[in-house]
């Protein structure tokens, strides 16, 4: 009896064995293995270190910015272009204007570098204006992408919307304060201007407001219609940074 036990068992299980294999034979004619399947499964992005994985997010982002604009893009397209879930995503950015938010920052970063640059060297107050506007106007159009996310293409996001360049830089983590940093090398300028014994028409913020204006109209205009047959380039700078100055203060 235990011996014809043992007899079907051993039938049974090659029975199993059998029928497993012809599923698999089947299966793979079909397109169904579990290495075919597998392949077919999209996989998202192992978890990578913190600013690296940041990096990635701030690339997707400015380039569905640029593709689809800042309005019209989501948490989950981002997510989806860097290959993350959009949970995953927010372990890093908090919401859309937070990622809007670093891009700007780490552009006026480099700004902010060039400005200092020239801050630094002994010139007086007005060279030091036309020295600033000119650097302000060769980085937009040598940036033009960075600068349509940051000047032309986005609402101000909230934390930033009210305070602008008046922003408190104390902190340089608050929202919006290099921004607000750089605008402050313009007004220091200005307010040098004023030491020095030259009259303003206007407060010193009012004054770099009106210079930032002028140099601003003229990297939007050459961002937006690179093919308008505009005069030289080299004219327009060196003839907008002179409006920028001597528009504000004639005697400059």
């Amino acid at each position: 009896m235990t011996r014809r036990l043992e007899f079907d068992m051993n039938s049974v299980n090659l029975a199993v064995i059998t029928y497993k294999r012809a599923r698999g034979r089947q299966g793979d004619e079909m397109g169904f293995s579990s290495k075919a399947a597998a392949t077919k499964t999209p996989s998202r992005k192992a978890r990578g270190e913190g600013h690296t994985r940041r990096d990635e997010i701030l690339a997707a982002a400015k380039a569905l910015f640029l593709e689809e604009g800042v309005r019209a893009t989501t948490i989950r397209r981002i997510a989806e272009r860097v290959g993350v879930s959009a949970p995953a995503l927010y372990l890093y950015f908090k919401d859309k204007d937070s990622i809007l938010i670093e891009l700007c920052d780490r552009i006026f970063a480099r700004l902010l570098a060039r400005l200092e640059e020239i801050e630094r060297e002994p010139l007086p107050a007005g060279q030091r204006l036309r020295r600033m506007g000119e650097a302000y106007i060769r980085f937009g159009l040598e940036h033009p992408d960075e600068y349509r996310i940051t000047f032309l293409e986005a609402t101000a996001p909230e934390p930033v919307r009210f305070t602008g360049h008046r922003t408190d830089t104390s902190d340089l983590s608050r929202p919006g304060a290099k921004g607000a940093l750089v605008f402050s090398k313009i007004v220091q300028v200005y307010e040098a201007v004023a030491k020095e014994g030259t009259r303003l028409p206007y407060p010193p913020v009012t004054c770099a407001e009106l210079s930032f204006l002028a140099c601003h109209g003229l990297v939007a205009a050459l961002i937006a219609e690179p093919d308008f047959p505009w005069s030289d380039r080299e004219t327009l700078i060196r003839g907008m940074v002179e409006a920028s100055v001597r528009g504000v203060v004639p005697t400059l």
